[in-house]
């Protein structure tokens, strides 16, 4: 098996970090967008409210404020209300004409996404920044307010949330809501390309896929003084499953959907394993997770998910067919195709040749914007929330240690936080560790998932 082809793109919570503001105008590039903005709503201001203003969220309202025609942030909410006046600081200088948002439309605590929400008003657009668990009540009321939505994945961390939020999608589309979500593999120009070119038959049948995320360990940011264990937890979202559904939903969730995408259709069941060998943080963190999907055709799907010091680093959908391979996905710059299983530069059969293309984080935010302007139908609740439930099915098997069916997973009762509503920061968590500081971690072939 190679390793990738082409240089990992930056992720997008961590776009702020890693680029610096300054930097949004050199990274985005060349346009996507061929249609020339000629509808009488184009000149029309979009009221924007940010919800969840860290790097991720940050990283979004930048995209948000690069797109074509008027627009103006009016509204900010986040759990932690430095992280909107640290985000305010980091932004005004380049983006100052875009911004408007005084004190009393800065709102922290749990309930501030309904009143972010209620200031843009129907017709307004939100993006929606925060870690998946708090997606299903946000999208939701979003929708019942009328506001088109930009929502980072995931989608929910377990099958009810991602059930909410496919319900709030159908509503979305009565309503003629305009839905875009952070699987913005969908939005790469060269990979559209280069999964139409498998569909065409390029390589077949598409026999097995596998999708990658392997790279060093996550970090967990200490608990500070006097800090409630819901801050902390909240605070180091991608280390505790309750807040981000694990790895499987926040970081192979995009490899994953990429390779649903690529064989046209969604797993039947899976089974797999985790392990936590090397890894000492009082977290829920897993060393690894490696589930094995099958297809309604019988052909699998594999992921590996491994986030270990020193060991070899991946990040790539690759697929094979019956008469060759693609090395295509998130972490792979330029897609390639290949004939015969062998991916080397002598088996190489089509690359992508086209145009320069914009970012796929900003793509989809120049979507997004061009689809209110132009009254485009656009809504990608659907499939977001199925590559979503891929995620789940795949954990529920690898913690079970049992073969799980698509059906039983998707219609599980199972909440990982149940009366989400209720949750407070000085309340008591979802999880809460032992008397030495340890959590509890499902046991396969004993731990129930439904």
């Amino acid at each position: 098996m190679q390793t990738q082809f082409g240089k990992k793109q930056n992720e997008r919570r961590d776009f702020l970090k890693m680029t610096g503001i300054s930097a949004a105008g050199t990274l985005l590039g060349a346009t996507t967008l061929n249609v020339p903005y000629v509808h009488a709503a184009e000149s029309n201001t979009l009221k924007i409210a940010l919800v969840g203003c860290g790097g991720r969220g940050g990283g979004a309202l930048v995209n948000a404020l690069e797109t074509e025609g008027p627009k103006k942030l009016v509204a900010m909410a986040d759990i932690f209300p430095r992280k909107i006046t640290g985000l305010l600081r980091a932004i005004t200088e380049s983006y100052g004409n875009s911004i408007d948002v005084p004190s009393d439309r800065q709102f922290s605590g749990f309930d501030g996404y309904r009143k972010a929400i209620d200031a843009v008003g129907s017709g307004g657009v939100v993006l929606l920044g925060t870690p998946p668990v708090f997606r299903p009540m946000e999208f939701e009321y979003a929708v019942e307010r009328g506001v088109h939505v930009f929502m980072e994945k995931s989608f929910g961390v377990d099958a009810p949330g991602v059930r909410r939020v496919l319900k709030a999608g159908k509503v979305a589309d009565a309503k003629n809501l305009k839905v875009v979500t952070g699987l913005m593999s969908r939005h790469k120009v060269s990979l559209q390309h280069a999964v139409e070119q498998i569909h065409s038959g390029i390589i077949g049948d598409v026999t097995t896929c596998w999708a990658y995320r392997m790279h060093p360990p996550f970090g967990l940011q200490p608990r500070l003084e006097n800090e409630s264990l819901v801050s902390h937890h909240i605070r180091n979202f991608n280390n505790f499953t309750w807040v981000s559904g694990s790895p499987m939903l926040d970081w192979l969730i995009h490899n994953l959907d990429v390779c649903c995408w690529a064989k046209n259709a969604y797993p039947v069941s899976a089974q797999g394993h985790w392990s936590r060998q090397f890894r000492a943080e009082k977290d829920q963190l897993r060393d690894l997770y490696a589930p094995e999907y099958t297809f309604p055709d019988g052909t699998r799907l594999f992921a590996q998910g491994r986030y270990i010091q020193g060991a070899w680093h991946c990040f790539q959908a690759t697929i094979h067919g019956t008469t060759g391979c693609a090395v295509i996905g998130e972490g792979v710059h330029q897609p390639v195709i290949f004939k015969g299983h062998n991916p080397v530069s002598d088996n190489l059969i089509w690359t992508y040749t086209g145009a320069p293309f914009r970012h796929e984080f900003q793509a989809e935010h120049d979507t997004l914007f061009d689809c209110i302007r132009k009254d485009k139908t656009h809504n990608e609740t659907e499939r977001s929330c199925m590559s979503a439930m891929v995620g789940i099915l795949g954990r529920m098997a690898a913690e079970s240690g049992q073969v799980v069916s698509w059906e039983d997973a998707f219609n599980s009762t199972q909440e990982l936080v149940p009366n989400i509503e209720q949750l407070t920061l000085d309340g008591p968590a979802p999880v809460e560790p032992d008397e030495n500081g340890d959590y509890l971690f499902p046991m396969p072939g004993e731990t129930a998932v439904f």
